[in-house]
């Protein structure tokens, strides 16, 4: 078998394309090598739009990057004709090694987006040698395709919570399917608050969804989340993640402390020490810390408490049980901070519990939850590390879709 053959049989050239010519250029650094096609004399073409068989019209030139041969640069070139066809006019044919308006063989695109789930892309951009900005595009357009293709007929549940996306007050919401087990993300989306919702709604429906199938979501206690579900959604029952409730009132606790350090010092350690659970990975210092903030009486020590009563909360095992539990625990903080001025936050944490008591205490009946997508808050973070090179709030959820969406194979949109 001569080089030709076993260059033609590498690329996979069929009928009516044939392998003419090869030659590398030295000159060039990183060398290149340059592999020719052309189609047989007198051959037909399929018409792009109908398919049928079509003598050609004109040829015009094309060139696409492909796989490195060993350690140089590799270009396909081949002069790729027009049909005409009766019905539809002159038409550029497509090509089987690539897709048609890209300049990369279909093999070099699969090899860069076999990197990207691995690596950061301004790596990846590196390593095969093209710019960051052109491998985004390459990026987009198989995940958009994947997208697209996405069936969410089956929906009947949702979680949603949004994440920074950048320092400031930039975020992203991301829509996780609650019953899916593996790659939850179905849907994220600039911004945070009812607009995102209303996207997800319109999202859902393209992608044969029905909103009224909808029987849960889990969500925050954001007062533009809560009235979205409410108004896109009214057949779901709204359930509020215990997450958000410790979060509330542990932010509320730090409140404190700020509020009591401006009037007295406080002891060594003590902002970890509130902030972590009481059966948490504590240092000495910080036990330390609690044991003689307890016996100092400080206002940070009583919020502190209360906080952790949240776990007695929690640990109820019927839905009886955790609602006499968290009526007395409302109730009880309420008598210990009494009317403390620097208790402001804690006030406003057990009003918000109080508000919505009913969607947490769903908590006891639902199957779902947030935590699944607070957990992969991290992962979401990481990829922004990842979309670097080219950062914005559209690179950073293409990355998300890539490591957390059912994408399935990328390649189908081939």
């Amino acid at each position: 078998m001569e080089a030709r053959d076993v260059l033609a049989l590498g690329l996979g050239v069929a009928s009516p394309w044939r392998l003419v010519d090869q030659r590398l250029d030295m000159d060039k650094h990183p060398h290149v090598l340059e592999i020719l096609l052309e189609a047989e004399r007198g051959a037909e073409f399929s018409c792009p739009e109908c398919g049928r068989r079509c003598k050609a019209h004109d040829f015009k030139e094309f060139s696409w990057r492909h796989l490195n041969f060993f350690q140089h640069h590799c270009l396909i070139t081949a002069r790729v004709p027009r049909t005409d066809c009766p019905e539809h006019g002159v038409k550029r044919v497509k090509v089987p090694w690539a897709r048609e308006g890209s300049g990369f063989t279909l093999l070099f695109e699969q090899a860069a987006m076999t990197l990207v789930r691995e690596m950061p892309v301004l790596a990846v951009a590196r390593i095969i040698g093209i710019t960051d900005k052109r491998l985004w595009r390459i990026v987009e357009h198989y995940v958009s395709e994947a997208l697209r293709r996405l069936d969410l007929s089956d929906l009947t549940a949702f979680a949603f919570d949004e994440t920074a996306s950048k320092k400031g007050q930039n975020y992203v919401t991301v829509f996780i399917d609650a019953d899916r087990k593996k790659e939850p993300v179905v849907f994220a989306t600039p911004g945070k608050g009812k607009t995102t919702v209303k996207e997800f709604k319109a999202f859902l429906e393209a992608h044969s969804g029905d909103p009224s199938r909808i029987q849960e979501a889990v969500c925050d206690m954001s007062p533009a989340f809560l009235a979205a579900v409410d108004e896109e959604f009214p057949d779901a029952a709204v359930t509020v993640d215990w997450f958000h409730v410790v979060q509330l009132f542990t932010k509320a606790v730090d409140d404190v402390r700020k509020a009591e350090r401006r009037q007295t010092q406080l002891p060594a350690a003590t902002r970890w020490a509130v902030l972590k659970a009481a059966d948490g990975r504590l240092t000495d210092k910080q036990l330390a810390a609690l044991v003689e903030l307890e016996a100092g009486d400080f206002l940070t020590a009583k919020a502190w408490r209360i906080k952790e009563k949240l776990r007695w909360v929690r640990q109820a095992d019927t839905p009886h049980a955790a609602r006499w539990r968290l009526s007395h625990f409302l109730r009880h903080a309420r008598e210990q901070i009494a009317d403390g001025p620097l208790f402001e936050s804690v006030r406003k944490a057990l009003e918000t519990v109080e508000k919505h008591r009913r969607r947490i205490l769903r908590r006891w009946t639902s199957t779902h939850s947030n935590a699944r997508l607070e957990a992969m808050n991290g992962l979401f973070q990481a990829a922004r590390a990842r979309a670097r090179g080219y950062r914005n709030e559209a690179t950073f959820i293409i990355v998300i879709y890539l490591i957390a969406a059912p994408l399935g194979s990328l390649f189908n949109s081939i």
